[in-house]
């Protein structure tokens, strides 16, 4: 399969899940190590807007820096995946393609998209069943949102295009009630 190339200045929707849908994240030390490679080989070539991490699969919101070479783009990517993928199979005595296929990406055209993919992405482990409620589940960037600690997510570019905290914390729950309400006519 042909993929179209990584440019800069654009957002992405950057998602994977475990080969054969096996677990990619076994323990709790496996988020915290994913997140510090997502630190140290996507911080510096983009600005992570959102993220959720569940045992099976994650979900990436990014948009890359200016006048990057969609190769370097590409090989930083490629450096993140198969550093966490090679520190699995060792910790764990596997072999073999931790991911299935290549990751996938969608380009996010507009801010309107970006906005609902942010909701989509925080609101994804209740939907899929991980927790009974996303804004207690620990592996997603929604908490983040609402901290005041530092981060390496782009809050405030985020936050703004909710208007402020309280939008984006209702913004979410609505989307959550209008989830729960198409669940209950089907």
């Amino acid at each position: 399969m042909k993929y179209e190339p990584i440019v800069s200045d654009t957002y992405y929707h950057i998602y994977n899940q475990g080969n054969n849908s096996e677990d990619i994240f076994l323990e709790n030390r496996n988020y915290t190590y994913f997140l510090r490679l997502l630190g140290k080989y996507i911080s510096p070539i983009s600005e992570i807007y959102a993220y959720c991490l569940m045992k099976n699969h994650f979900h990436l919101i990014l948009k890359f820096h200016d006048n990057l070479e969609h190769k370097m783009i590409s090989q930083k990517l490629s450096n993140f995946f198969n550093t966490y993928a090679k520190a699995i199979n060792k910790a764990y005595g596997r072999s073999g393609s931790l991911f299935r296929d290549r990751f996938k990406r969608k380009k996010i055209e507009n801010e309107a998209y970006v906005k609902n993919l942010v909701i989509y992405v925080h609101l994804n482990p209740q939907h899929h069943g991980f927790t009974h409620d996303f804004r207690s589940y620990p592996h997603s960037s929604y908490q983040s949102y609402l901290s005041a600690l530092p981060s390496k997510l782009s809050r405030d570019y985020i936050l703004g295009l909710f208007e402020d905290i309280a939008n984006f914390e209702y913004a979410h729950l609505n989307k959550k009630f209008e989830l729960e309400e198409q669940l209950a006519l089907e």
